[in-house]
């Protein structure tokens, strides 16, 4: 019989709610000030609740009415990391899937093996994917979304507000950049978006993100180039500096 399904890996651009307290009026009031600088970027986007580094204790956190916090703020909650099996009870109850823990070391990751059990091993054949460049020359409109999974992406002309592209490694936009981009998609730090004309909805590299509201005005229009720096906080720098 000819197959009418397929289960296949992909590469998905997905949000991570991480958590460092348990106190959700707290949560509610940060979550909500953050959608407000640009709810059009949240408006039911995926989610994922990262419990790694809230206390493990039974009664933690009420995860439950995390979940109603943010669908309430029209997001979808889709998954859960970290937490406790009463937590991850919960999450399964409101249809949540559960993922694995990424700390080192964790007790999801870590599972005792018996000698008896040990088998040889065996070297894996991995084969390096060269690097390509995606060149777009006319300009992306609004819903549109261009995807450079191998390497950068260079666009020649406009991306317009509502449009989105994204590129495994660095971003370059020789008109205005309206839209979202999000470079190192795939976690690479070294990742970076130059542009003639910053006015964007959004700007992320590896995870780190930045909205419009909090970009610094002297650079609105201008020609800049945003970057990690230590790998860790997102830097908006004029070009050529």
């Amino acid at each position: 019989m000819k197959p009418v399904i397929e289960f296949k890996g992909s590469n998905f651009t997905l949000m991570v709610l991480h958590l460092f307290d348990t106190d959700t009026e707290k949560i509610a009031e940060q979550l909500a000030e953050k959608i407000s600088k640009s709810p059009l970027f949240f408006q039911k986007a995926p989610i994922i609740i990262d419990l790694q580094a809230v206390p493990n204790e039974k009664n933690a956190i009420d995860l439950a009415e995390i979940v109603r916090l943010l669908r309430r703020q029209s997001l979808i909650p889709v998954a859960v990391r970290g937490g406790n099996p009463e937590q991850h009870e919960i999450a399964l109850s409101m249809n949540l899937g559960l993922l694995m823990n990424t700390k080192a070391g964790s007790p999801q990751q870590a599972e005792p093996v018996s000698v008896s059990k040990v088998k040889p091993e065996i070297k894996p054949v991995i084969m390096s994917i060269p690097l390509t460049t995606k060149v777009i020359q006319q300009p992306v409109r609004s819903g549109q979304q261009i995807l450079a999974l191998n390497g950068d992406l260079i666009v020649l002309s406009t991306v317009s507000q509502g449009a989105e592209i994204l590129a495994r490694r660095h971003i370059h936009v020789y008109g205005a950049l309206r839209g979202r981009a999000l470079a190192g998609i795939k976690g690479d730090n070294d990742a970076r978006i130059f542009c003639q004309h910053l006015d964007p909805e959004i700007l992320s590299i590896a995870g780190q993100y930045r909205v419009n509201e909090d970009l610094p005005e002297n650079l609105l229009g201008k020609a800049a180039q945003i970057f990690l720096e230590k790998g860790t906080k997102l830097k908006i720098v004029p070009l050529g500096s």
